[in-house]
């Protein structure tokens, strides 16, 4: 077993998996984004951040070789670095998300992007084929019925407000469909990284910018306008993560729910889309501009949602001219399973998975 093929079984062993094909398409994946050496040190890499110091003395190599060495990678986007605790910490980074999605600039090539096209519907069949999801959806806050109690990771303003550090940069998954020839119409700069420790990103900011919180929220006001979905972690506590402004065009995640119909591709949130039937003028423009997930139909001039395909985005309120559309609770059977936090997440996919939680 070569190198290639120990890192490949090693990322298959993460909670989100990285399935094995027949033509060992994603073989070629991780040697279009690693060379031999960082493979062997990716497979020296545990799941569980550590300092370059921690690093250095369990492997027992220097600690300038190996600081370099891990900066090197993680600029590569190889694997994860953020800060924690006021100290910056290094871990294996899964396939998706991590991997792919830190490919950016001149590393995110047209060959890159043919290679994950051609492994997604494989991907797709354990990325999005155990629970728990792995995303979520997070609502339009000025969609929901008024007089509803919104949860703190309910509520993209709240997370925002909690949050200390700030981040934007371009969406990879329409930087890919730019690459393949097929350009998303939707704005590219809007993909949001946050932290609750102070100055997270100054260490590694990579191709994005540091942003104020002020600024964060305009991008994600901005994308409710532009019919774009809110999508994080399916947990609870996340003291670092992303906040992404999905299409179904493009986001690979939409994708696999749409196209590939891998059910734990994205939680929806607790909401449904409601239309009120006597309010309702039949303008179209939620069925026809709006819902990125076609569940939204009409019957002879009578517009209805399909509960069970609506994520409870909220896209399709905000614009909605006569004020019919608004987002009300789903019943508690209904609802999807969000864990507490990413550890209990990772252990609950395990399981399901048949797997067990790797530490080395």
């Amino acid at each position: 077993m070569d190198v290639f093929e120990q890192l490949a079984k090693k990322l298959d062993g993460l909670p989100q998996g990285f399935p094995t094909t027949e033509n060992g398409v994603e073989l070629k994946i991780l040697r279009t984004i690693f060379d031999p050496e960082d493979a062997r040190m990716a497979l020296l890499m545990t799941p569980a951040p550590e300092t370059a110091e921690q690093v250095a003395e369990r492997l027992g190599r220097p600690l300038d070789e190996i600081s370099a060495h891990l900066d090197d990678m993680a600029r590569k986007g190889q694997i994860v670095s953020f800060k924690m605790a006021g100290r910056q910490v290094y871990r294996l980074a899964p396939f998706v998300i991590g991997i792919y999605e830190m490919q950016r600039r001149e590393r995110l090539t047209k060959e890159l992007a043919e290679l994950f096209e051609e492994y997604l519907p494989h991907l797709t069949k354990t990325s999005g084929g155990y629970g728990p999801h792995m995303t979520r959806v997070i609502p339009v806050q000025s969609t929901i019925k008024a007089d509803l109690h919104v949860l703190q990771h309910e509520d993209i303003r709240q997370i925002i407000a909690k949050a200390k550090s700030f981040r934007v940069q371009d969406c990879v998954c329409r930087r890919e469909k730019a690459l393949l020839g097929d350009p998303c119409k939707h704005t590219l700069h809007n993909c949001l990284q946050y932290s609750m420790e102070e100055s997270a990103f100054d260490y590694f900011n990579l191709d994005g910018e540091i942003i104020t919180r002020e600024e964060a929220l305009r991008i994600m006001e901005e994308a409710d306008q532009e019919g774009l979905v809110h999508t994080t972690y399916n947990a609870m506590d996340v003291p670092a993560g992303f906040l992404c402004s999905c299409c179904g065009c493009s986001c690979g995640l939409m994708r696999a729910l749409k196209e590939y119909h891998a059910p734990y591709a994205i939680a929806r949130s607790n909401y449904v889309a409601h239309i009120d039937a006597d309010a309702c003028t039949a303008c179209g423009v939620c069925k026809d501009e709006r819902c990125p997930m076609d569940a939204i139909v009409e019957d002879d001039g009578i517009y209805r949602v399909l509960e069970k395909r609506c994520i409870g985005c909220g896209v399709c309120a905000v614009v909605c001219p006569s004020e019919a559309l608004i987002l009300i609770q789903r019943p508690e059977s209904d609802r999807d399973e969000i864990a507490r936090d990413m550890l209990e997440w990772g252990k609950q996919r395990l399981a399901n998975r048949g797997r067990h939680l790797i530490t080395n």
